[in-house]
């Protein structure tokens, strides 16, 4: 038998437990200030009544035309009109509606400021006015006062009665919350069951049709599959471009080797050249299948990889002098997976090595984008030719070793991160090559 068990990781059981808690405080301590607040309501009405009541009684008084002892005993008979509490000190006399309370509250007339006070006392409790008057030229303190406790016990029975009744919504909010959560994670639902009929191939791409929150994630998604696609027509293209071009030298080699013909030196060179031809498009198609991307989702220290690439070319080229200059910002990172980065400085700097006469320039800057620039003081390049750069198979020149890939691959890999390349005579002699990679840029 399965124990029934809360899924913490649930987003659903998250919500609701922060909903269902916020609910809960705010009820509660609505709950709570109310009844403080209608106590301390009921308490200023009942008190500015009682001062209404007093100054009435004082005006009373004072239209009395008797003596002192007249005065009491009308105040005596007109307090228990009002039905409340009351003690009264005009002179030296003293007058109370009640002799048990006239000890309790009689401190109360030595106090010199005017103020309503809360007496507790045998199990009551009472609000009790004090104001000071004058009555023909005699000082005199008005002590009137009320019951409270009955007030107390019907805002007590009022008080619970609104905490059932904040209880009653708070679980209406509770179901409400839930209404809505489960209402709100529709999308989430509908995302899942996509990314379902995804992987089962009845969907190419995720519906755009999702909240404005989701939009970032199904773009990125999207993105994310059309870089797989990317990838498996590029290794299907690389595959074609293997099997066309391997299948007509290795038909050859292998006729000449099963051939009775004697192989001569004319012959092994033709199967040599052959063979190499081999070696160069296979390296060129595992480079391009080497190209990640912008979609990878990397990044390249150009500091770290730039000097590592030229401390290699200078051990290749011993006899050329390879100047690195990087920019002066601390953060050298950019959003080029690494791989890509050295390939795109590798190949000019290959190029630039071969045909330096001893001097290669690296620069590399960071300013609105990441360009990269490499000069040579080699031969450089005919005007009429630079334009001729970068076609895949061209050879300018024969007497270096080289296939004519490098610089058409760099064409492929700038493309991925919507960059270019250009190419422009050196101030050293050689040949510039300039490459200019947008970093913000959109994939393509």
């Amino acid at each position: 038998m399965s124990s029934w068990r809360v899924d913490r990781r649930s987003l659903r059981v998250r919500l609701l437990a922060w909903l269902s808690g916020i609910a809960l405080v705010v009820t509660g301590m609505t709950w709570l200030l109310h009844g403080i607040l209608l106590n301390d309501l009921a308490r200023d009405f009942l008190g500015a009544r009682l001062e209404r009541e007093a100054a009435h009684a004082i005006e009373q008084l004072r239209r009395e035309e008797r003596g002192i002892a007249g005065v009491l005993e009308s105040a005596s008979r007109g307090f228990q009109v009002f039905h409340h509490l009351y003690v009264l000190r005009l002179g030296d006399e003293l007058s109370a509606s009640d002799p048990h309370w006239q000890a309790a509250l009689e401190p109360l007339l030595e106090t010199s400021t005017r103020r309503l006070v809360e007496v507790r006392e045998d199990g009551q409790h009472l609000l009790v006015h004090r104001q000071a008057f004058m009555l023909d030229g005699e000082p005199g303190v008005l002590l009137i006062g009320e019951d409270f406790s009955q007030v107390e016990a019907g805002l007590h029975r009022l008080h619970w009665w609104v905490g059932g009744i904040a209880a009653a919504v708070l679980v209406m909010l509770v179901a409400l919350n839930l209404l809505a959560v489960n209402r709100g994670l529709i999308p989430l639902t509908r995302l899942r069951d996509q990314l379902g009929e995804l992987r089962r191939g009845e969907r190419e791409r995720l519906s755009p049709d999702v909240p404005s929150e989701l939009d970032g994630l199904v773009v990125q998604l999207n993105h994310f599959m059309d870089e797989i696609d990317a990838r498996l027509q590029r290794s299907r293209d690389s595959v074609a471009n293997l099997s066309h071009a391997l299948k007509t030298p290795l038909a050859a080699v292998t006729q000449v080797l099963r051939g009775a013909r004697p192989i001569d030196d004319t012959r092994r060179r033709r199967m040599v050249e052959r063979l190499e031809a081999v070696h160069g498009q296979l390296d060129a198609e595992l480079r391009r299948a080497r190209i990640a991307g912008p979609q990878a989702g990397q990044m390249a220290e150009l500091r770290r990889d730039g000097t590592r690439l030229v401390e290699m070319f200078r051990t290749l080229y011993p006899d050329t002098r390879f100047d690195l200059h990087l920019p002066a910002q601390r953060d050298l990172r950019v959003p080029i997976e690494s791989q890509d980065l050295s390939e795109m400085l590798g190949i000019v700097l290959d190029n630039a090595g071969k045909w330096a006469a001893g001097e290669v320039h690296c620069r590399l800057c960071l300013a609105q984008g990441l360009t990269l620039r490499v000069e040579d003081d080699g031969p450089g390049v005919a005007e009429a030719d630079l334009a001729r750069l970068g076609q895949r198979g061209t050879r300018l020149d024969e007497r270096r070793p080289g296939y004519g890939l490098g610089l058409s691959i760099l064409h492929q890999l700038l493309a991925r991160y919507a960059g270019r390349v250009d190419f422009a005579p050196s101030p050293l002699g050689g040949l510039r090559v300039t490459i200019r990679v947008p970093l913000e840029a959109s994939p393509p």
